[in-house]
């Protein structure tokens, strides 16, 4: 094959992080949408999608091997081929519940084991791929160029974001107008992404460049280092970590920040979507939702929520900059948590306007790109030293943890108290966040 040396990083930045973008949001936010309107209960969605996040958790673990093993260019054509074949598979494969099943959310999980497989392991595919990417951003081109297209790569996975969550559930929504038919509308969603997964692919195949500098890692005079020396390294790294001051108060602040968000991410597109009283065959009565159409959630909370997400992490970033972490933090830690209450009004008033649905989820999605600004400082500010990439990657995985721990439990204890009662539950966690931004605050230098 000739290899294309001298490509412009206009041809490949954009794609490659746009593609980055959609097997993430695909596995960690489409498969909660797509079991939600397959009326699969909230305590098995819960559980089973937050299995998803896993491979996100672990992906430090295996972050060396894909330095030492291949280069990063054949790590990231193979992983997009893998995510290509998958996403056919999975529009093929995609069960078909009956419409009764649906409307009285009876779908067990079980009918979807083969679709989890698949989607678990496009989880450990894209975890792989932004190991690669990321490197591969840092080897194609030189520093001057890497600092100009930093905005770029950002920009094209927020572009992700927005039409992952956006246009695709759009999609789903009116192909489910169209045909009255949800699982056959999923179907066909599926299947564009699937056409566009496989043309980047293709794309990436002949158009990514093949830098010089993109060969295995090697330990010095060009020797390659073995699986021992890595796992040495890693193991190195790893004890270097619990041993840093404050280490225990840092974990604390990883788990808790975030807590009350975690709970409510796991279940805002059921709410969302779930009908206003839902009759189960047992007689129990379940819902409490707003019973917004799926084309309409893909716009206020897919897109004018997401962008409004963007814009509160852009907003915040410049806000930390200019005042320091530590100035930074109480407000951060205000607007993470206070606006999340918006939940609370909607469960219990129920409102049918799409102006005030659109602006309660958009100020509580704003306020969460806001404050989840400090979150991110707070662990590049914990992660310098010696092993700065590697302890950085093992603050990543206690965010991840941060998020897989109340979405295991979540869709239990709305199944056990209804909407109302779980976004007052999961607000009131809010009360740990502050605390542990007390003893950070006290901490902190600056």
């Amino acid at each position: 094959m000739k290899r294309f040396n001298n490509i412009s990083p206009w041809a490949w930045v954009p794609t490659l992080y746009f593609t980055e973008g959609i097997p993430y949001f695909l596995v960690n936010s489409i498969s909660v949408m797509l079991f939600a309107k397959m009326g699969v209960p909230n305590d098995q969605l819960s559980f089973f999608t937050t299995l998803l996040y896993f491979p996100w958790f672990l992906k430090g673990l295996w972050s060396p091997f894909v330095d030492i093993l291949r280069t990063k260019r054949w790590w990231i054509t193979t992983m997009q081929a893998l995510i290509a074949v998958l996403c056919i598979v999975l529009t093929v494969t995609l069960p078909h519940p009956t419409d009764e099943m649906i409307a009285t959310k009876t779908t067990s999980v079980g009918m979807f084991q083969f679709t989890l497989i698949l989607f678990i392991i496009a989880a450990f595919a894209s975890a792989t791929h932004d190991i690669a990417a990321d490197g591969f951003y840092m080897l194609a081109h030189d520093q001057k160029s890497q600092a100009a297209f930093i905005g770029i790569r950002s920009t094209f996975y927020r572009i992700a974001a927005v039409f992952s969550q956006g246009v695709i559930v759009y999609i789903a929504g009116y192909m489910e107008k169209q045909t009255g038919d949800i699982p056959l509308s999923w179907q066909v969603t599926l299947g564009v992404t699937s056409a566009i997964v496989v043309c980047v692919t293709l794309y990436h195949s002949f158009l990514l460049p093949h830098p010089a500098e993109d060969q295995p890692r090697t330990k010095g005079q060009g020797e390659r280092m073995t699986v021992n020396e890595v796992w040495h390294e890693l193991s190195e790294s790893f004890v270097s970590f619990f041993k840093k001051k404050g280490v225990w108060l840092a974990i604390g602040f990883m788990l808790l920040y975030r807590l009350s968000e975690g709970f409510l991410v796991k279940l805002s597109l059921p709410f969302l979507v779930d009908q206003t009283a839902i009759t189960m065959r047992d007689g129990q009565i379940l819902g409490g939702g707003l019973g917004l159409n799926t084309d309409t959630v893909g716009v206020l909370y897919g897109t004018i929520g997401v962008i409004c997400l963007l814009l509160g992490g852009i907003l915040g970033g410049v806000y930390i900059s200019r005042k320091g972490l530590k100035h930074s933090l109480w407000i951060m830690a205000a607007a993470l948590t206070l606006p999340s209450f918006v939940y609370c009004y909607l469960s219990m008033a129920q409102p049918e306007s799409l102006w005030v649905i659109g602006t309660a989820v958009s100020f509580e999605q704003f306020g969460y790109g806001f404050g989840f600004t400090a979150y991110m400082m707070y662990m590049m500010h914990f992660s310098e030293g010696a092993y700065k990439t590697s302890h950085y990657a093992i603050c990543t995985a206690f965010m991840a943890l941060s998020m897989m721990i109340p979405g295991f439990v979540a869709g239990a204890i709305e199944m056990a108290v209804g909407y109302s009662t779980f976004f007052w539950i999961a607000n009131s966690c809010s009360i740990t966040t502050f605390v542990i931004t007390y003893f950070v605050y006290k901490q902190l230098e600056k």
